[in-house]
């Protein structure tokens, strides 16, 4: 029997304790662990594989046994017969046997050969398609966890932002006792931090709302708390060019390579759609045993035992066009395959002519956004010395809090996006990111 690629996650059961933190790996691992999808999936690559077992069976002899007990009692008349000619019967009478039949198919006109290699290239199909299934879930589950951190990043500066205006409070209310600064002054960064303090709520509720999404996408209660525990990775020039991309993606996506075996199968019915315009040869054996016991008829125990062997020949001479339907359509679902490949070959070319241009634009995003907070920092530096020394208002501190605040939020969700778009690459060119 073929073997079942299925992927086992050999890891324990999490127990999430009041916050677990998960890194992107083992946030992947659970959730493919935990996936109805894949169950499903890994139970379709099963059944497929049966069908093996089910095409394999009809090329091997068949064996079947069939018994019989007939047990007669006349009670009324005791007579049978017509006319003068009547028979006293005598009671009772009884017959019980037995015929052991084989059956081995010689010619099908190339049925069950063409079904059998019909069912081994589905389930070549089923296998790409599992792999493929594994792989977008995982990427599912890429996507769920760096939004999620995006979240949690959000809300930190958040708290980093309100803590900074807060101290900016203290030191204006410092410098209004001493009649250093107006009391408009107090009063716009008092705005201020009440505006981060909303603003911290929506922050906080923005990451409630992504951690149940990262959670039901890893399999888990949507109210376990847990937290992501993610590093950036180096960002490097692209060595690679599109073309490479392109080629690369449609020798290895799983969608190519199970959609090409599809069609194979395809042309296997065919041929098994075609086998009606054959005969049908089988050879035969059978063995009988038969025991009668009915002394109306002068048979007492009798037995009887028989065998024989034959060939038998089938051939539909005319069928009202069946063959010929079945045929057709078979051909039409081949036709069918091969214009599907031809748009999933574009479809492919697009999506990674796309993850190619994201991932480079987001690379360059994150370029323009450390220079943005390093001028950023610089400038609120610069205005805090200034403001120190009442050089600088109130209006151009709160503006250097915010430039700082939005420069470094950029430059988190960039480096997330980053690690998005280079997963949703890999997957484009076919590559496994599980």
């Amino acid at each position: 029997m073929k073997r079942i690629l299925l992927i086992t996650f050999m890891i324990p059961t999490v127990l999430f304790s009041q916050s677990k933190k998960l890194t992107i790996e083992e946030s992947v691992r659970i959730g493919l662990e935990n996936s109805s999808l894949i169950k499903i999936s890994e139970s379709n690559l099963r059944s497929s594989d049966a069908k093996i077992t089910e095409a394999t069976s009809m090329m091997l002899p068949k064996l079947s046994l069939s018994a019989g007990y007939t047990y007669m009692n006349l009670n009324d008349p005791k007579e049978i017969g017509l006319g003068p000619v009547r028979m006293e019967v005598i009671n009772p009478f009884s017959l019980y046997g037995m015929q052991l039949s084989i059956q081995q198919p010689l010619f099908t006109g190339f049925q069950i050969s063409s079904s059998r290699s019909a069912a081994k290239n589905s389930y070549e199909a089923m296998s790409f398609e599992h792999q493929k299934n594994i792989n977008n879930k995982a990427l599912e589950i890429y996507s769920a966890c760096w939004n999620y951190f995006k979240a949690q990043k959000q809300y930190e500066l958040t708290q980093e932002y309100l803590t900074s205006l807060k101290d900016n409070l203290k030191q204006t209310k410092d410098f209004l006792d001493n009649g250093l600064a107006t009391m408009n002054d107090y009063l716009k960064i008092k705005v201020q931090v009440s505006n981060a303090e909303v603003s911290l709520i929506d922050a906080k509720n923005d990451m409630e709302i992504t951690r149940a999404s990262f959670n039901k996408s890893i399999g888990i209660p949507l109210s376990d708390s847990t937290q992501i525990d993610a590093s950036y990775t180096s960002i490097q020039e692209q060595s690679f060019q599109y073309q490479d991309l392109l080629n690369n993606a449609l020798n290895n996506r799983d969608e190519l390579k199970s959609l090409e075996f599809h069609i194979k199968a395809g042309e296997d019915r065919v041929t098994a759609a075609n086998s009606g315009w054959w005969p049908k040869l089988y050879a035969s054996g059978n063995f009988f045993l038969y025991n009668a016991t009915a002394k109306t008829f002068a048979i007492d125990d009798e037995k009887l035992q028989a065998w024989f062997v034959g060939l038998s020949l089938n051939w539909d001479l005319w069928d009202w066009g069946y063959t010929s339907s079945q045929s057709a359509q078979a051909e039409e679902s081949v036709l069918q395959g091969e214009e599907s490949l031809k748009l999933l070959k574009e479809q492919i070319e697009l999506e990674t002519y796309n993850a190619y241009l994201t991932l480079n634009a987001q690379q360059e995003k994150i370029s323009v956004s450390q220079l943005a907070v390093e001028s950023a920092e610089e400038n609120l530096r610069l205005t805090k010395e200034k403001y120190d020394y009442n050089l600088a208002t109130s209006n151009d501190l709160l503006d250097a809090e915010v430039e700082v605040l939005d420069a470094k939020t950029k430059l988190a969700f960039s480096n997330a996006d980053y690690e998005i778009a280079k997963a949703k690459l890999e997957v484009t060119v076919g590559n496994k990111i599980y």
